[in-house]
């Protein structure tokens, strides 16, 4: 079905679901039958899988070529099996070694996936419930605000402002805008993934807003179910390191075939004697003796022992390395992409600085043109921003429940990334005043008032320069602005495009926001630099704030 083309109530009615969500027996029942909501994993190698694959290295193979030629060359002259022993236990430890390796290396895998289990917040009864994301079943209804993975796809039902970032499954980085309507089907045909704006889909991030929507696909049957299904199926590429040592395998294996050959035509053609049975056997033997010991036994174990002694170092740094060939492929890095935000920082956004005339105006209009919330402790939850800007209004006295109270959110226009503005609208004991908040040279634009702190004076290029250098200067401190500005109605707008109420703006004030370095980012950073790795920030910020 193309729940995307067909109204919530049909959807609903389809996955014999409701508003409420499925009760608890029902949800059992489903998990039973359908199996839980988490991707196939590739087939795990048995141990004795792992140990054959091992063997299969190349500079492996000629060493158990060796140890078998060796062991026939001993057979005939009746001689020691040292070297046979030798080559046999030198194949072994290798094996058993990279075995081992990547074995334990799985196991504290599998342990950082159970501590670390998606949890997802769900309808059950009516009754909001706190599940394991593997859990949910067909029919469920979630509940999806900012900052959220969306667990499975699903059909959204109900939503204020939700976005959602798709960059996994569409390749769009900007985020998109959802929405309850129906999409018309113009085509007849199936639409476009990036086109369903009623579905939010597994892999796909909510970024804003908040809403809630119902499950039409678990695990494999999701969308990215199918791409993982066809990333199972893809084998690996070699590491430079395994491509460097097969081809010195090939010319090593081209010179242990030249070195026999020369040897036993050079002593055939240089026998005085005459070539005889017992001379030609002598001779290959001598051939194949010098083959063999022109082959570096030790090298394999070596390498192994040296990428292990990677691994554990990494180890050391809680980081958890698979495969042994990938400590060198990482060590061949060049240069390192890092995002700012919650990598290098500690997502913890915190309003150090203000600029305005009234800062509890500036305070309410920022906590109100917010959709962070405060939790049971006053602390905001949501997207960091804003969260910054709510704990700021409360560190006021400015609570946002009382301020919801008294300024009842009656319209809004959604923040957008383009023209990087929010709007709100709200009913203030009958007056309508509206406020917008976003950056600061993006928001002066539409400017055409200055609060002094008593009254509202037209503004000037003077206060705009004024403003802009305060701009400039939070951002020289690496410091986040956000300015915000209101504007009152005689009655609430019968339009709310952004275009409609983002005009004839009156300007309050900006905040200056900072996200706290992390300590470790400095010394790594340097770290990288002197290894000759050069490390590069990836941010939205403006240019001055991230330098």
């Amino acid at each position: 079905m193309r729940y995307y083309y067909e109204d919530k109530e049909r959807v609903l009615q389809s996955l014999d679901s409701c508003g409420q969500g499925l009760s608890d027996a029902e949800a059992a029942a489903r998990l039973e039958r359908n199996g839980r909501n988490k991707l196939k994993e590739a087939k795990k190698e048995s141990l004795l899988s792992r140990f054959f694959n091992q063997l299969k290295d190349p500079m492996i193979i000629i060493l158990i070529a060796a140890a078998i030629v060796s062991g026939v060359v001993s057979v005939v002259e009746k001689e020691s099996f040292s070297d046979t022993i030798i080559i046999i236990a030198v194949v072994l430890l290798n094996a058993v070694l990279g075995v081992y390796q990547e074995s334990k290396a799985e196991k504290a895998i599998e342990a950082l996936q159970a501590m670390s289990s998606a949890t997802s917040r769900v309808l059950r009864g009516g009754m909001v419930r706190l599940v394991k994301s593997e859990e949910l079943v067909v029919g469920d209804v979630v509940l999806l605000e900012a900052g959220d993975a969306v667990p499975a796809d699903a059909r959204v039902i109900e939503c204020a402002s939700l976005q959602a970032e798709e960059a996994a499954l569409t390749g769009e980085s900007v985020p998109v805008n959802k929405q309850v309507e129906t999409i018309e089907d113009l085509t007849g045909k199936e639409c476009p993934l990036g086109d369903r704006v009623n579905m939010v889909y597994m892999g796909s991030t909510i970024v804003y807003g908040r809403g809630y929507a119902v499950i039409t696909a678990t695990g494999m049957d999701t969308e990215m179910g199918k791409i993982a299904d066809a990333l199972t199926k893809a084998e690996s590429g070699q590491t430079p390191l395994q491509i460097k040592l097969g081809q010195l395998s090939r010319i090593l294996t081209y010179i242990v075939i030249g070195i026999c050959i020369f040897m036993f035509g050079f002593s055939l053609l240089t026998a005085k004697s005459g070539i005889t049975p017992e001379l030609v056997l002598n001779t290959f033997m001598v051939a194949v003796s010098l083959a063999v010991a022109a082959i570096p036994e030790g090298l394999a174990t070596v390498v192994t022992i040296s990428l292990s002694i990677g691994v554990t170092k990494m180890s050391r740094r809680n980081a958890v390395i698979r495969k042994l060939t990938a400590v060198e492929t990482l060590g061949c890095a060049q240069v390192i992409c890092s995002d700012k935000t919650g990598t290098l920082t500690q997502n913890r956004m915190t309003v150090v600085r203000t600029a305005g005339r009234d800062e509890k105006l500036l305070a309410t209009a920022m906590s109100l043109c917010s959709d962070a919330e405060p939790d049971e402790t006053e602390k905001a939850v949501g997207e960091p921003t804003e969260c910054a800007l709510v704990n700021f209004a409360t560190a006021l006295g400015l609570k946002k429940p009382a301020l919801k109270a008294e300024y009842p959110r009656i319209a809004e226009a959604p923040f957008d990334s383009m023209r990087k503005l929010m709007t709100t609208v709200h009913n203030h004991n009958g007056e309508i005043i509206q406020f917008t908040k976003g950056a600061p040279d993006e928001l002066l634009k539409r400017c055409t008032g200055y609060f002094d702190g008593s009254k509202v004076v037209p503004m000037t290029d003077a206060l705009r320069r004024e403003i802009l250098a305060e701009n400039k200067s939070m951002a020289d401190d690496a410091l986040r602005a956000l300015a915000a500005a209101m504007r009152t109605w005689d009655e609430k707008p019968a339009i709310t495009t952004p275009e409609y109420l983002e005009q004839n703006l009156t300007y309050i004030g900006i905040t200056g926001m900072i996200d706290p370095v992390r300590p470790e980012a400095i010394a790594a950073v340097k770290e990288c630099r002197e290894a000759g790795i050069r490390p590069i920030m990836i941010t939205g910020d403006h240019r001055d704030t991230a330098a």
